[in-house]
């Protein structure tokens, strides 16, 4: 494989390598992000994105330590940053919290993009005995 190649394949968003962007500050990170995550970034954001930002801090920390923290958020909507790279997040889909392992690709987009909220398709088994008038005479052998 010569280094063409594999210059390639080497991680980048909008430009930026993976150790960049984890020295970038968050305002010169939001300026890379699409316009409508930039522009509620620049609204600052809510208290509960804060709180989770909090606890995922202490999870990148304690993962330094050796430990492996899962933290559970219902924050769908909080976008993901250069600096949980590496955490698992547990993110509520409605019925259970889903773990996203977090990668270097999932930079920029929302946590709730890979917790699918919408459930597998029903497949129903063949009707068991009364489940109809008619099977009530059927005969047991």
């Amino acid at each position: 494989m010569s280094t063409d190649e594999f210059e390639r394949k080497k991680f980048t968003y909008r430009g930026k390598t993976l150790k960049e962007l984890q020295k970038m500050s968050m305002d010169e990170f939001i300026q890379l992000v699409p316009a409508r995550m930039r522009r509620s970034l620049k609204r600052g954001l809510p208290k509960r994105h804060k709180k989770v930002i909090e606890k995922l801090r202490k999870a990148h920390r304690a993962a330094r330590a050796g430990k492996e923290l899962i933290v559970r958020t219902h924050c769908r909507d909080l976008p993901i940053f250069p600096e949980f790279i590496g955490l698992t997040i547990g993110v509520y889909n409605g019925k259970d919290f889903i773990p996203v392992k977090v990668t270097p690709e999932h930079i920029g987009h929302y946590l709730g993009q890979f917790a699918p909220t919408t459930p597998k398709p029903v497949t129903h088994g063949s009707p068991g005995i009364g489940a109809t008038k008619s099977s009530q005479y059927v005969p047991l052998k």
